[in-house]
């Protein structure tokens, strides 16, 4: 079994990485405000282009990416180029508002999105893609508000499926999408409930380096009636998740294929992991 890096010099490169991810996220968090152009081309639209996606066919499924707690979408920036590179022509983001005090709010809020992207565009199922919070909301709509019907894949990265106990975060404790991450929050009792027959595939990336999510195996989804595989991720912060070139891989291959992420080893039943 690979063994978690510790060494001093494993933590201060990750670190480093994560003060320049934030440098770089704060240079486009502006740019993310803007709202952004919608696709109309649907897969018959696609097909008569003589378009096509390799193995998925003439147009593969829509993308939707969902941020992280006070983030937005500019925060996919790199992850939405690979996906383009990769085939994904209709990929889209969905910014929830700050002012939201509601998890559920905003997982209504991706309900209605996902129903017009799918009637816009004349495909049946999407994928999804949340950074923390974000993997938070996607999980919601697809367990409690009967998402699993439309979605085929959502890939989580560092979201707090158990909830953290990250402590820079009582500061913000008063804002009710906080507490609502916290362990044994009703939220977090409601995701654990029974959710039998549910169809979407869970992948969840989560990384032994992730200093938000306290401790950091929160990240790992595990409940008995869902189809989850648990991805570990060596050497990264909570931040680079979203934009590290190993992880976008992992994230390519689990909507393409199904299967485990692009490099993943399996280390225990359900679980792989990507160095």
């Amino acid at each position: 079994m690979e063994l978690f890096p510790t060494a001093l010099a494993d933590r201060m490169k990750a670190a480093a990485l994560e003060l320049a991810v934030l440098a770089g996220h704060l240079a486009l968090y502006p740019s993310g405000l803007v709202g952004e152009r919608r696709t109309t081309a649907g897969p018959a639209a696609a097909s008569a282009s003589g378009a096509t996606d390799g193995a998925r066919g003439p147009a593969a499924r829509p993308v939707v990416l969902l941020h992280g707690f006070v983030d937005n979408r500019s925060v996919f920036v790199l992850l939405r180029r690979a996906l383009a590179r990769h085939g994904r022509d209709c990929v889209e983001s969905l910014n929830y508002s700050p002012l939201t005090c509601d998890l559920r709010t905003a997982a209504e809020l991706l309900d209605r999105r996902v129903t017009e992207l799918l009637d816009r565009t004349g495909h049946a199922e999407v994928d999804l893609v949340g950074h923390s919070l974000g993997g938070l909301i996607a999980r919601y709509y697809v367990q409690r508000l009967g998402g699993d019907a439309r979605v085929r894949t959502l890939a989580m990265l560092g979201t707090p499926h158990s909830g953290t106990a990250f402590a820079p975060l009582a500061v913000a404790d008063a804002h009710p999408l906080v507490r609502q991450m916290r362990p044994g929050s009703e939220v977090l009792r409601e995701l654990a409930g029974p959710a039998p027959g549910c169809r979407t595939r869970f992948v969840s990336f989560w990384s032994d380096l992730d200093q938000v999510m306290v401790p950091v195996e929160t990240a790992r989804l595990e409940h008995p009636d869902l189809i989850v595989q648990n991805v570990r991720v060596s050497g990264i912060g909570h931040l680079a998740l979203p934009v590290h070139p190993t992880v976008a891989a992992g994230i390519l291959r689990a909507l393409d294929e199904g299967g485990p992420a692009a490099g993943a080893r399996d280390d225990a039943a359900g679980a792989s992991s990507v160095a």
